[in-house]
């Protein structure tokens, strides 16, 4: 079958990676879209089991750090698009991992940046109808103080985590190999994202998790700290209309105008999944258990998405309450998901990293 375009999704069995492909091969049957994913202990096909045999779709299991074997993929299935994704993205695990976050986040997006750039510059007609697309975080730009300014795309980079650290020389390479090359990319920065299918290491899913077990809800310090959520089905509508309509060499920035303190958001939490369970309203607020502040750790993340929505015509979709029930409705609908991913590897990581506090 002859495509259209062929699309490389790297990441795609991960959080917002499945909700990118999932996107893309139900709105473009014309194209062919490759999720490219490692699988590790993040990444679960099982968020795609809605597309798996979809003809437009299919699954290579590879490791972006492996550049002949990205470079051979390109050529093989004449890759013209890349959405980069893939990542290591959890700060906790950076902290006692820096190794591999550097690994994964600088090496992989260079070894995909170098494959990129070696298989479209052999092609007759070069660069042209080519995109790399590589998404970035909001945790690049450092933290903001409690008050009106928010993060902008001509804000300076200032990371404070190894992770935020090796998406910013991640960011950088993607620039350099457009300044030096000429290669078309464009830079997204987002803001936390929440929704069905997250890892249950991230605040939502696993405080959701632990209120259903009746388990401990660690808040890091006193929970003052701020983030900008962002319901993950509007950033894969964004990501999708950016890959298409965005500018070549641009940045945007990605957020839902939606900042909460941590402790309000888990009160909110709290109070949606006990209300779902029938439980007595406040049953679960002894659960709060306040632990030693996270090395590093940012006051106030807050995105400015201005620019997607006068350039492009972006805005997100849900209001916060909506999106907040309709997440906690999906986790308590899939306890079955919760516990094949929260097992084996993960379980041991688990208790390892909160046994130390």
């Amino acid at each position: 079958m002859n495509f259209k375009r062929n699309i490389l999704i790297t990441g795609g069995a991960g959080f917002i990676g499945s909700h990118v492909v999932r996107l893309m091969v139900n709105k473009y049957p014309e194209y062919r879209i490759i999720n490219l994913d490692k699988l590790t202990y993040a990444g679960n096909l099982a968020n795609l089991n809605d597309v798996e045999d979809r003809p437009n779709y299919r699954f290579v299991k590879l490791d972006i750090c492996d550049f002949e074997q990205l470079y051979a993929l390109m050529q093989e299935l004449r890759i013209d698009g890349v959405i980069h994704l893939a990542a290591e993205s959890h700060v906790d695990r950076s902290i006692k991992e820096p190794f591999t976050f550097a690994r994964t986040n600088v090496m992989g997006t260079l070894s995909l940046l170098q494959a990129a750039k070696c298989y479209w510059e052999s092609l007759p007609e070069g660069f042209t109808g080519k995109r790399f697309y590589h998404i970035s975080t909001d945790e690049v730009y450092g933290a903001l103080e409690f008050d009106d300014r928010l993060f902008t795309e001509q804000t300076p980079y200032n990371p404070h985590s190894p992770y935020s650290a090796s998406k910013a020389a991640s960011d950088h390479f993607v620039r350099a190999y457009h300044d030096t090359y000429g290669l078309p990319i464009i830079v997204t920065n987002c803001s936390n994202n929440y929704g069905p299918y997250q890892f249950p290491e991230k605040l939502i899913p696993l405080f959701i998790n632990n209120i259903r077990l009746r388990r401990p809800l660690p808040v890091y310090g006193r929970g003052e700290n701020v983030r900008d959520w962002l319901y993950v089905e509007d950033h894969a509508r964004a990501i999708d209309l950016i890959f298409h309509a965005g500018k070549t060499a641009e940045t945007y920035n990605i957020g839902g105008f939606n900042e909460w303190k941590n402790i309000d958001l888990i009160r909110v939490i709290i109070k949606t999944v006990d209300r779902l369970l029938g439980n007595p309203e406040g049953y679960s607020d002894e659960l709060i258990t306040f632990v030693k502040d996270r090395a590093g750790h940012d006051l106030r993340y807050a995105i400015d998405s201005t620019k997607l929505q006068r350039e492009l015509g972006w805005e997100p979709s849900l209001q916060f309450e909506e999106g907040i029930e309709k997440t906690v409705r999906w986790y308590l609908d899939n306890e079955a998901w919760i516990e094949q991913v929260t097992s084996g590897e993960y379980a041991r990581y688990y208790e390892a990293m909160y046994h130390d506090r």
